[in-house]
């Protein structure tokens, strides 16, 4: 069975302000941030534990085009988006989210 995604507010805010400013500089540049970011959680419903582990419950999982990881935990029924960080911008600000 499938898992169901569900993310924290912060990871959504986070993932609108990457796609705005990718957008700014190129409407097509804006579509391909989302289309990565759907194609990495198309990988992560499938392959869940796939993604290394960066704490005792948190796994991330890097973009290829774009300097973005997902960070994410799982759960019996879902898989938890924490953040949609920046790979080079304040390492573990995110800790703390659930």
């Amino acid at each position: 069975m499938s898992q169901r995604f569900s993310f924290n507010g912060l990871a959504l805010q986070e993932l609108r302000e990457a796609a705005t400013f990718y957008s700014q500089e190129s409407p097509k540049l804006g579509e391909a941030f989302l289309k990565e970011v759907e194609r990495a959680l198309s990988q992560l419903r499938e392959f869940p534990n796939s993604c290394p582990l960066v704490s005792r419950t948190v796994r991330k999982k890097v973009l290829r085009r774009f300097p973005y990881k997902i960070l994410y935990s799982l759960h019996s029924n879902e898989i938890r988006i924490l953040a949609i960080a920046h790979q080079k911008r304040r390492p573990f600000y995110w800790r703390g989210r659930r």
